[in-house]
């Protein structure tokens, strides 16, 4: 006899769910993302290596990978690419030789503020799809399930890198005359 909690209609309906409208809506995430960032000649996995190297001012090829949601190989291949066009530089630590890190050169932040600078919420179907939210209750989902859900596959780990990243977002762009960017104001102690 089996305590749980649930059916496995239940159980097969929600798993059938999920995937499904993860699937339309990536389909949809996938197009506005590969639309934003090829003026860049860049792809998704490039895009998203050089978001994880700024967020974490230098990361290790291991959590490109963790973060990145992608193989190691993967990482390690596509980050390669971008030291072969200047936008990352890789480095072994003093301390830690097993591992290889990466930053951003200049020319890769560069790029990748360019990249923040010149989003477009009009040419965003998920944002687009999500306006007629935001204008019923004033504000945008919070999706506090979708993050659950994701902390509970991926760990604590993934989350804080994952609200790391927008943290610096609000910190470090200000919005002048509609479009984002770089804060240049040094802060005074």
């Amino acid at each position: 006899m089996s305590d749980k909690q649930y059916s496995m209609k239940e159980a097969m309906l929600f798993s059938q769910r999920i995937a499904q409208l993860s699937k339309a809506l990536w389909k949809s995430i996938e197009k506005d993302w590969q639309q934003w960032i090829k003026p860049y000649d860049l792809n998704i996995n490039e895009h998203h290596i050089l978001w994880i190297a700024y967020s974490l001012n230098g990361a290790s090829i291991s959590d490109v990978a963790k973060f990145g949601v992608m193989h190691v190989s993967t990482a390690f291949n596509f980050s390669k690419k971008l030291e072969e066009r200047g936008l990352l530089e890789f480095s072994k630590k003093e301390n830690d030789k097993r591992n290889t890190y990466i930053c951003l050169t200049p020319q890769g932040e560069h790029i990748l503020h360019n990249l923040i600078e010149s989003y477009n919420p009009d040419n965003n179907a998920v944002f687009a799809g999500a306006l007629p939210l935001r204008d019923l209750y004033g504000k945008f989902p919070d999706i506090i399930e979708m993050m659950a859900i994701v902390r509970n596959i991926y760990g604590d780990d993934f989350m804080e890198i994952f609200e790391h990243s927008f943290h610096n977002l609000e910190s470090e762009f200000v919005e002048k005359e509609g479009k984002l960017q770089k804060n240049t104001k040094t802060e005074v102690l």
